[in-house]
């Protein structure tokens, strides 16, 4: 009878362990539960060729946490969907000023 307890005992420790284990893996975890994909729109300056649009789109999406980028030569815009807990609209405008296309929210944007 000792025998089985002592292995009971010995397993009941373990499982415990890893659960422990597990639990605080979760929530090391859980903030990015918090995240959320936002989507804003930018104003963007100086895209005077039919070429500036795919660089503001290829300067924009490189920011880590970017999804999304559509950008409009007509209307000088571009539309971006990123998720905030990787990046920020400031992040991603500057990524755009940096290739020479300073960007900034539309008023009532996000």
């Amino acid at each position: 009878m000792r025998f089985r307890s002592a292995i009971f005992a010995l397993t009941s420790a373990r499982w415990t362990e890893a659960t422990s284990r597990a639990s605080a893996a979760s929530l090391m975890t859980a903030p990015a539960a918090f995240a959320a994909h936002r989507t804003v729109t930018f104003v963007v300056d100086n895209m005077t060729c039919a070429s500036c649009p795919y660089i503001v789109k290829d300067s924009m999406a490189a920011v880590p946490g970017v999804a999304n980028v559509t950008v409009s030569f007509e209307a000088k815009i571009a539309t971006v969907t990123y998720d905030d807990a990787a990046t920020n609209e400031d992040a991603i405008a500057a990524a755009s000023m940096k290739a020479g296309y300073p960007a900034h929210p539309k008023q009532g944007s996000n």
